[in-house]
């Protein structure tokens, strides 16, 4: 009987993940995370079988929330988990992998701020009926939240947009220095208090091919803004708001216009973003500048102890 080695990533795998990748996303669309650099192979572990990879999962720590957050808000670190198509029922398997990443995910938490509890998420389109499955039914995950992938065809035209307000200004922003980086989130969290995005994940945005940001400030101080970026032939736009009081004055449709003829000027077919299915007022805005549902994405969670 062969035996079943589960181990963090190196670098000889690459030619196996590449087998993988092709088998696992072959005439389906799943939620698969790549590998990403070095330095996070700690954070991914592989299950070979005579000499093949028969599955990969990984862990990330999504949202890192502050001492001065609200105490009810929690840190997320999400997981990833997939197997071969002929694998997904084998719990056997996937209870060797997931202990890994489970072990793994408590000392990621051992690192975050002890002011919050620590959830433990998972997101799958909801198509992967198997691993949702396993998820629910094994280990009692209970629903988080459900999104929508949105995409927009670029090469269709962009409607103009005005910002008619002549006491805003706006412009294409590297955040350069820490302290641009701390005055960002310092109003990004006040947008999303359950969900900040903290400094490790906006260093990773950043990371991103042709990544920018176009905020809209009033004397200096940021009122809105969007963020865009290029994943592969991908453009992504993400982290779009509008501080309370400025809403429902045309902003966010002028920052979406401006991200999307962003990603068209670099030559990019195709954007796409993501929405919580409830946001109605969000769904109706991206849809109005041509955006359209492409997947829906079911997410679940367990408190990590």
């Amino acid at each position: 009987m062969s035996s079943i080695i589960i181990r963090n990533f190196q670098q000889e795998d690459m030619p196996l993940l590449g087998h993988f990748y092709q088998a696992v996303t072959k005439d389906r669309k799943v939620v698969f995370w790549w590998i990403g650099p070095e330095e996070n192979w700690d954070n991914v572990f592989c299950a070979f079988e005579n000499n093949k990879m028969i599955a990969k999962g990984q862990v990330e720590i999504v949202n890192s929330l502050q001492d001065d957050h609200p105490q009810d808000s929690k840190h997320k670190i999400y997981l990833n988990v997939k197997t071969l198509p002929e694998r997904e029922s084998d719990y056997g398997l996937l209870n060797q992998l997931y202990e890994k990443l489970y072990a793994r995910a408590v000392e990621l938490k051992e690192n975050l701020p002890p002011s919050h509890k620590t959830i433990l998420c998972v997101g799958n389109f909801g198509t992967e009926v198997n691993n949702n499955r396993y998820f629910t039914e094994e280990k009692g995950y209970k629903p988080l939240n459900t999104l929508y992938t949105m995409k927009r065809d670029l090469q269709q035209p962009i409607l103009n947009a005005d910002l008619s307000q002549p006491n805003l200004q706006w412009d294409f922003w590297k955040m350069d220095s820490i302290e641009e980086e701390k005055q960002y989130l310092e109003v990004e969290c006040e947008i999303w208090p359950d969900a900040a995005l903290g400094l490790h994940r906006l260093h990773e945005y950043k990371n991103n091919e042709n990544w920018i940001a176009i905020p809209i400030r009033e004397n200096g101080d940021i009122i809105a803004s969007v963020m865009a970026w290029q994943e592969d032939e991908m453009g992504v736009i993400e982290d779009v708001f509008v501080r309370k009081q400025w809403r429902k004055q045309g902003i966010a449709r002028f920052l979406l216009t401006k991200a999307l003829t962003y990603l068209q000027e670099r030559g990019l077919k195709e954007a796409q973003l993501m929405v919580d299915t409830a946001n109605e007022k969000a769904l109706n805005l991206y849809k109005s500048v041509g955006f359209a549902i492409e997947e829906e994405e079911k997410r679940f969670f367990i408190e990590l102890l």
